[in-house]
């Protein structure tokens, strides 16, 4: 490989799955699609498939690089009510994957995934069961039995998408001590202690972060300057605002701002949620509306101005991710079977297509990774 060619690897839904809305979708990826990106242009080419892989809605990088974790979005394993995770090798010179093992996740529909930053656990929320495990990994990069499952309890004010608990992504902070999930069944934050030498989450002085009834909290992102963390909703459509004492993993709401116009008036639910590498600017997804909004931060206060709404140019857009320069960023659209790249302006935060579009089936999560 070129030294500046980097690779994206690209999550899809493989098989047949019942969303929380009641939907049945149909995945058509064929498991982990792999493309070669020119970082001067931002042009994909594709490069290779790992085949064989159910349905790897999410993946995540060991921060050593040398291995690659997918959620296995299933609700039975086995015969045993449970999703997985599959562990590969990627090859330190094509890039490619090498399957080493899979291991029970504890729970259903597991859908996000994080390392720790010691590179020895993998962390997962199961959506649909609403519990977070802890699984070792051990030094050929495979999986352990799980460490550690704890599972959430209680419901909000959505009878049909909140009757229970939903997990729904885990994040450690830079410190490697504190975990936050977010659980669209709870409308609560959930904030964990992490004992990295036994793999264990504890309860934390606050437990969870309340966000208002039938906010649906989904993704969690914090500032570089870590000083400030940001929370996207999925049912009400918007995105929380948080201070955040990193001394004791404690967060406070600082403001609340709409993903959507004041004009929409049709159905539309947020997915992703991730800040500029530069830290000047926020962007999410929403779906239905099809756009991504863009607000400037103010990095004293951590407040969002409202810059603008980019169309897509596709259906349902789920992932997307910014590249390590934060020249471009590629929006995955889930039902439109297309990966749209714009250019990020510098000075405003807007973006721009580029022009280029990537087909690529049922693409919900994007990873960018240079060897």
């Amino acid at each position: 490989m070129k030294k500046m060619e980097l690779l994206v690897y690209i999550g899809t839904y493989t098989e047949k799955i019942r969303f929380g809305t009641g939907q049945i979708f149909k995945g058509k990826g064929e498991g982990i699609h792999i493309c070669k990106m020119d970082p001067a242009s931002g042009s994909w080419q594709p490069y290779a498939v790992t085949r064989g892989v159910k349905s790897p809605s999410y993946l995540a990088f060991h921060p050593g690089r040398r291995f690659l974790y997918a959620v296995n979005e299933l609700k039975e394993h086995e015969g045993r009510a449970t999703g997985t995770l599959s562990a590969f090798t990627v090859d330190a010179a094509s890039g490619e994957l090498r399957f080493i093992n899979k291991a029970a996740t504890h729970g259903t529909d597991p859908c996000h995934l994080s390392v720790d930053r010691t590179g020895r656990y993998v962390l997962v929320s199961n959506f649909a069961s609403g519990s977070v495990a802890v699984l070792p990994i051990r030094a050929d990069g495979g999986l352990e039995e799980a460490s550690d499952v704890v599972q959430h309890t209680g419901s909000s004010s959505d009878p049909v998408r909140q009757s229970g608990p939903h997990a729904h992504s885990v994040t450690l902070d830079a410190t490697n001590r504190f975990v936050y999930v977010p659980d669209l069944g709870l409308d609560r934050l959930m904030i964990y202690r992490f004992d990295a030498k036994r793999g264990k989450l504890k309860a934390h002085d606050q437990p969870w972060l309340e966000t208002k009834p039938g906010a649906g909290p989904r993704h969690f992102v914090f500032h570089p300057g870590n000083s400030f963390a940001y929370l996207i909703n999925e049912l009400d459509s918007t995105i929380l605002s948080l201070r955040y004492h990193g001394e004791r993993g404690i967060l406070e709401e600082i403001q609340t701002v709409p993903t959507l116009p004041d004009s929409f008036r049709g159905h539309s639910s947020c997915a992703d949620i991730h800040v500029h590498p530069s830290g000047r600017y926020l962007f999410g997804s929403n779906r239905g509306h099809d756009s991504i909004v863009i607000y400037e931060i103010d990095e004293n206060r951590g407040t969002l101005n409202y810059v603008a709404h980019e169309p897509t140019g596709g259906k349902t857009p789920r992932n997307f991710v910014i590249d390590p320069k934060g020249t471009f960023l590629f929006a995955a659209n889930q039902d439109s079977d297309n990966v749209v790249h714009f250019r990020i302006d510098q000075q405003t935060g807007r973006i721009s297509p580029s022009g280029e579009v990537t087909n690529v089936p049922t693409p919900v999560c994007l990873k960018i990774l240079q060897l």
